[in-house]
């Protein structure tokens, strides 16, 4: 489905608010993106005002539904296969929209791991074949994917995958174990990585699309997290699981090529809702100073506080620049690993310093369960970790940069 520009897409709360979707649209390809923003964040607070706890499988896919109505499931697809074919800094737009409308940074992040990190690696590697059979469904949201390379002993070190996939014949036979795979508990659709050559290597794994229902792939528990819990996450079993040959994504081999392309969308693209988070977290903040008052003034009068403040704003912009810097590189088919890197690292690492920052800023109010400032603090914590740990993105930079050894890296989490 297309982005929705329906009759239901209210954005009169958005534009009474006073907030600024030009901000999060500026340079933006689509010419339409700022009304994008307001629509999405009208949506997001219409329908995804809170964080679900405990989870619900059923109000999960009630949401997931509608946010494949408006389009968000899809936006970066091309609309031949059922998406809105945006440009990844239009994406990048809409997704702090939603983080900016929505306190559930959790149903955010399932939905663009769902987009970025298994739908996008069969938009680029996919027959034509996959493609018609798989995609429709997952924009529309009548499907849910999940990307499966995570292992045990295998997290920063995604090369190093035991799950293993032997040939036998027009079919695979995987058998292995994965840790931390996103919407695991509810998805319809498995992108899984298996090695298919003794001790893996770059060239030894190789992607494979695993729907839900095939005999020998099981689902552990959702786990119990401490951030990001409107986001189902679980441990993935592969035991005997026959996959057709017709079923590996892009070829034999090229599974750290579908990995490598999935994380470039991911630690471009899917960062921008914690800029939304980020951004709501400090207009709240700045609120909260002006009309709270210690010693006959308000406290944001305190150059403590204001001071404070100010480094907020400066991690939030420096950081959008970062990311829409990035989702530029990406639009434009560039190359470079740094750019997605830096973003990944510099939203990361602002989410956390402006998560902590505004719980100082209420001092007790801000450690009760539920405040916006508790919640962005305990989404912020797993950032630093997904998508390659923050040492990981140290790394591919440095690499980059010429500097440190050889050693392989990029890993998810």
């Amino acid at each position: 489905m297309s982005f929705a520009f329906g009759a239901d897409a209210d954005t009169s709360a958005a534009t009474d608010s006073g907030i600024d979707a030009d901000s999060a649209a500026a340079g933006a390809a689509h010419p339409d993106a700022a009304e994008m923003c307001r629509m999405v964040e009208a949506f997001a607070r219409r329908e995804l005002g809170d964080v679900p706890d405990p989870f619900d499988p059923a109000e999960f896919r009630r949401r997931w539904l509608l946010a494949g109505g408006q389009g968000l499931l899809g936006s970066v697809v091309p609309t031949a296969y059922g998406g809105s074919g945006l440009d990844a800094v239009t994406a990048a737009a809409v997704l702090e929209a939603l983080g900016y409308g929505s306190p559930d940074t959790g149903f955010a992040f399932s939905l663009a791991a769902h987009l970025f990190a298994a739908v996008m690696p069969v938009v680029e590697f996919g027959t034509e074949r996959q493609k018609r059979r798989w995609l429709p469904a997952l924009c529309s949201g009548e499907r849910i994917a999940a990307h499966a390379i995570t292992e045990p002993e295998a997290g920063s070190d995604t090369l190093a995958l035991r799950t293993r996939a032997v040939r036998d014949g027009d079919r695979y036979v995987l058998d292995g174990a994965k840790a931390f795979t996103t919407n695991a508990p509810v998805a319809d659709v498995f992108v899984v990585q298996a090695a298919t050559a003794a001790g893996g290597g770059f060239f030894g794994l190789t992607a494979f699309v695993v729907e839900a229902g095939t005999p020998g792939l099981t689902v552990g528990p959702a786990y119990d997290k401490v951030g990001l819990r409107g986001s189902p996450t679980a441990d993935v079993r592969l035991d005997g699981c026959v996959v057709p040959a017709s079923q590996v994504l892009g070829a034999e081999g090229a599974g750290a090529s579908v990995f490598a392309g999935s994380m470039k969308w991911e630690r471009t693209c899917l960062f921008a809702a914690y800029l939304g988070a980020m951004r709501r977290v400090l207009e709240t903040t700045v609120a909260h100073v002006k009309e709270r008052e210690q010693f006959g003034v308000p406290i944001g009068g305190f150059q403590a506080v204001s001071h404070r403040v100010v480094d907020m704003t400066l991690a939030l912009e420096s950081a959008r620049l970062l990311l829409h810097k990035a989702a530029r590189d990406l639009a434009r088919g560039s190359e470079d690993e740094v750019a997605p890197a830096l973003a990944k690292l510099a939203v990361s690492e602002a989410a956390v310093r402006i998560g902590l920052d505004a719980v100082q800023l209420r001092g007790a109010l801000g450690v009760l369960a539920g405040g916006d400032a508790e919640t962005l603090l305990r989404d912020a914590l797993p950032a630093r970790i997904f998508s390659g740990t923050n040492e990981i993105q140290k790394n591919n930079i440095a690499r980059a940069l010429g500097l440190g050894g050889n050693r392989r890296a990029g890993g998810r989490r």
